[in-house]
């Protein structure tokens, strides 16, 4: 029952790039990595599971801080290299910087500016 993950093209590390996109928006929320348990895992689970490169191990998303993704759609792109996660978001918040999405800087005139605004601290939601 697992055929469907041979399809994918993985990197040379075992991994496959991850774009996730709130599906109710499709604005992207985030980019992660993938192995191919996380991505079992994701399929089998419904919430996403990406492989954290520097703690390397597992993370379900939402571990710590609560802001889970339900799955509702994983897409393969045409050339078999990159996921796409349709998800629902909980908490309005996919960044650990505490923001909706993790693209919040803009390169304006050379420098890049953050326009997107903290909607909960990363102290309150990360207790180490």
């Amino acid at each position: 029952m697992t055929a469907w993950l041979d399809e994918i093209r993985w990197t040379s590390e075992g991994l496959v790039p991850v774009i996730t996109q709130e599906a109710a928006t499709g604005q992207v929320l985030m980019f992660a990595w993938m192995n191919r348990e996380a991505l079992w895992l994701t399929a089998e689970e419904g919430y996403a599971v990406y492989w954290s490169r520097s703690r390397n191990r597992l993370w379900r998303k939402g571990e710590e801080s609560g802001n889970r993704q339900k799955v509702l759609e994983i897409r393969l792109d045409c050339d078999e290299d990159v996921i796409l996660l349709a998800v629902e978001q909980a908490g309005g918040i996919a960044c650990h910087t505490g923001r909706h999405h993790c693209f919040f800087r803009v390169l304006r005139d050379g420098c890049w500016e953050t326009v997107e605004p903290v909607l909960k601290s990363p102290e309150t939601m990360y207790k180490r």
